[in-house]
C-alpha cells in the first residue's frame, strides 16, 4: 500500500514529499520526470509495508500542462522478492485564481506475489497556503478488508529555510468491514533538498492495538 502521488496536495505528506524533483521537458507541453531512492522503513498511513526493513524505490511521472498526469511507482517490501507495483493518473490544478489547489484521480496498489491483496483508490485533495486536506475512498478490493472504507487525511508542511521543509499530518482509516479495526496514524518530518537528491527524517505512529510502536525512518531519492 504505497503512497498516494498527487501533484499537490499530497506531496506534503512524509513519503510522498520524496518524490518533489525537476521534471525533464519532453515536450512543449508535457513533461516526464522519474525518481529512486529508498528508505529504512516503508510506512503507508502509519503501517509498515515493509516489515520494519528497507526498501528500494522508483517512479516514473507524465504530467500535461493541461493538469492532466499519469505514472507509476514501485517498491520492495521487505526480504522474500516480493514487491508493489502502483499505477494512478488524475487532474491536477487551481480553482480561479483562488490559490487553492485541486487533485482529483485514482491509484491501484498491486502486489504480483499476493494479487488477493490488490486494491484501488479514488482521491480527491485540496491545499491552500501549504495546508492540505484530502479523502480516499477504496474500491476494487473484494478480497480484503479495505473495500468501501475511508481514509481521511490533513496536514501542513512549510519551507523555514531555503531547501528545508518542516511538515505534519494525522489521519484516520475507516473501514466498512465491522472485523477490522479502525485506526488514527500521525507523522512528523523534516526534508533536505540537495543537489544529490533529497533526504526526509521522519516520525511516525498509530493507535492500533497490536502495532503502535514510534518508528523513526531515513528516506532518499534522487529527481531526474
Amino acid at each position: 500500500m504505497s503512497k498516494t502521488l498527487t501533484k499537490t496536495a499530497l506531496t506534503a505528506a512524509v513519503t510522498t514529499a520524496l518524490l518533489a524533483g525537476t521534471a525533464v521537458t519532453s515536450t512543449a507541453s508535457a513533461e516526464v520526470s522519474a525518481n529512486i531512492g529508498f528508505t529504512s522503513n516503508y510506512l503507508f498511513r502509519g503501517v509498515s509495508e515493509s516489515g520494519d526493513d528497507a526498501a528500494v524505490q522508483g517512479g516514473l511521472d507524465f504530467e500535461h500542462e493541461g493538469g492532466f498526469y499519469i505514472g507509476t511507482w514501485t517498491s520492495s517490501l521487505g526480504g522474500g522478492g516480493s514487491y508493489e507495483l502502483d499505477g494512478y493518473f488524475g487532474v491536477a490544478g487551481e480553482i480561479g485564481d483562488t490559490g487553492v489547489g485541486f487533485d482529483v484521480g485514482y491509484i491501484y496498489y498491486a502486489y504480483p506475489a499476493d494479487d488477493d491483496l490488490d486494491f484501488g483508490e479514488l482521491y480527491g485533495a485540496l491545499d491552500f497556503m501549504g495546508f492540505y486536506g484530502m479523502v480516499n475512498f477504496v474500491t476494487n478490493a473484494d478480497e480484503s478488508d479495505f473495500e468501501d472504507s475511508l481514509a481521511y487525511e490533513i496536514g501542513y508542511s512549510n519551507e523555514f529555510m531555503p531547501g528545508m521543509t518542516f511538515g505534519g499530518t494525522i489521519g484516520y482509516w475507516d473501514f466498512d468491514d465491522s472485523e477490522a479495526e479502525d485506526y488514527t496514524w500521525w507523522s512528523l518530518y523534516m526534508t533536505k533538498a540537495t543537489d544529490m537528491g533529497d533526504f526526509t527524517f521522519a516520525y511516525t505512529q498509530n493507535d492500533t492495538d497490536e502495532d503502535d510502536d514510534p518508528r523513526v525512518n531515513v528516506s532518499y531519492v534522487m529527481s531526474f
